[in-house]
């Protein structure tokens, strides 16, 4: 259920020029509709806490909004609520009541909705960041749901996580290993999960982060600036 928040529409952006998207140089949001980046992984691998730091430190410049994946909580959801990431009425919760992996591939009927639901309350949205729970390799996002997504797995898991493979691991657009400053604590070898990563992934691409080291998350970040800035297909 879908906490009762007052909606506040967004303020177009103050941009040179009169165009709210004239920053995103011609990209994702001229198609008429935001980049839906899918955001996976298994349980404890800090999707939550990689969805928070994106949100600070694109907040300032995108028009954006999140939707969690939960079974019968909305406990992301009230994670970002709690840190003020974003105004209440841009963060919205499923409770998918079964497992989150088929509310984001199969059945995404309950996403679409709240896509939808804050495409219209909050326009113009440059940016939706879909999170979703799970808690093994396989979490994929129907290619009818987001336009992207990123997996991301951390180095507390050990460094064979990699080349466990997987349809995240390989077939994510981003694949983040996340916690690396955990790596002499843990025993692992990050020269070991990025090669690895590297060869089940072919040319895809590999962020290695730490939110304690660098809570901006900057190369991923960057990463979905890169993105909003590539044309948009054809539809």
């Amino acid at each position: 259920m879908r906490p009762d928040v007052p909606i506040r529409r967004a303020v177009p952006h103050d941009v040179p020029g009169g165009d709210p998207h004239e920053h995103l140089g011609g990209g994702w949001a001229r198609r008429g509709g935001p980049l839906r980046v899918g955001i996976g992984g298994p349980v404890g691998s800090g999707k939550t806490a990689l969805v928070a730091a994106l949100c600070r430190t694109l907040g300032g410049e995108l028009e954006l909004a999140v939707v969690t994946n939960d079974i019968y909580t909305t406990e992301d959801a009230d994670f970002l609520r709690r840190n003020a990431v974003l105004p209440d009425e841009r963060i919205v919760a499923v409770q998918t009541g079964c497992c989150p992996h088929t509310a984001i591939r199969d059945d995404i009927t309950a996403n679409l909705d709240a896509v939808d639901d804050l495409v219209e309350r909050l326009p113009p949205l440059d940016l939706v960041l879909l999170e979703s729970g799970g808690d093994n390799l396989t979490a994929s996002f129907s290619n009818g749901l987001v336009d992207v997504q990123l997996f991301v797995v951390d180095v507390a898991g050990g460094d064979k996580v990699p080349r466990k493979g997987g349809p995240g691991v390989t077939g994510a657009d981003l694949l983040v290993i996340n916690k690396i400053d955990l790596a002499p604590l843990v025993g692992a070898d990050l020269r070991v999960m990025s090669d690895d990563a590297r060869r089940v992934r072919g040319d895809r691409p590999v962020a290695m982060i730490s939110l304690r080291e660098d809570p901006s998350a900057a190369v991923v970040a960057d990463w979905v600036r890169d993105r909003l800035r590539r044309p948009a297909p054809a539809v």
